[in-house]
């Protein structure tokens, strides 16, 4: 029997290719998000369960335990995203404060709170995988400093679960085409500089982190912990 697998944020894109892939493994995917409809859709496209919950939302968040009485396996911290337009130079300190606060409370403290619910279902030899952003290493905004947040805030939870042999990583992706991160807002210009930065020259793709953030909940890396993993062709280095 497969392990249980919940999936944030998982009705498209990366979460959706994240998803398809522990389902195509055998596992038992449960997979949250906020329109029923496309959630809907996306569960029957790949056999699992869904369930409406905002990542945004601690109500919600506090109902996933239910979801899973007789333990998890797999939490992957993948909703998130650009929330609202950003605040301008011209924007008041409310509407800048407004922006930080949402913004953070989905990217940062919803996968924060959804290890928290789940912590004590998380079955010995489990893992969890969190979504960062190539951002968090150089871009002053809300989202990159709420990935950057997510990192730090990793290497805590990676020391405390690991006496139950849980692992904790982060994967961080850079640009990943067929995603709604930019809301249809990115120029060809815009994504032409930014596969240009890579060694590779494309952009990735969602089943590029897909491949990743199986391998990190697998037999094969029980020893990898406390890590964020960059996954982007080479835009930015580490050493």
């Amino acid at each position: 029997m497969g392990r249980e697998v919940l999936v944030t944020g998982g009705s498209g894109g990366i979460g959706f290719a994240i998803a398809q892939a522990f389902a195509d493994s055998g596992d038992a995917v449960t997979i949250t998000g906020r329109d029923h409809d496309r959630l809907q859709a996306a569960g029957e496209r790949i056999g699992s369960r869904v369930a409406v919950v905002d990542a945004g939302d601690p109500e919600d968040i506090a109902s996933l335990p239910g979801l899973f009485p007789d333990g998890i396996d797999v939490i992957v911290n993948n909703a998130g995203g650009f929330v609202g337009s950003a605040a301008t130079a011209t924007s008041s300190v409310l509407d800048h404060q407004r922006h930080w606060l949402a913004t953070l409370k989905t990217n940062l403290l919803g996968a924060v709170l959804t290890v928290i619910s789940l912590e004590e279902k998380l079955r010995r030899g489990g893992s969890v995988v969190s979504i960062g952003s190539i951002g968090a290493e150089y871009a002053a905004n809300a989202y990159s400093t709420a990935k950057a947040g997510l990192a730090a805030w990793n290497a805590g939870v990676s020391e405390r679960l690991g006496a139950r042999d849980i692992t904790a990583n982060i994967v961080s992706p850079g640009f990943i085409d067929g995603t709604d991160l930019f809301g249809g807002r990115m120029s060809d210009d815009r994504r032409a500089r930014l596969v240009d930065r890579t060694h590779v020259k494309r952009a990735g793709r969602p089943a590029d982190v897909a491949a990743l953030v199986t391998f990190l909940a697998s037999e094969q890396a029980r020893h990898i912990t406390g890590q964020t993993l960059h996954l982007n062709g080479g835009a930015h280095t580490t050493r």
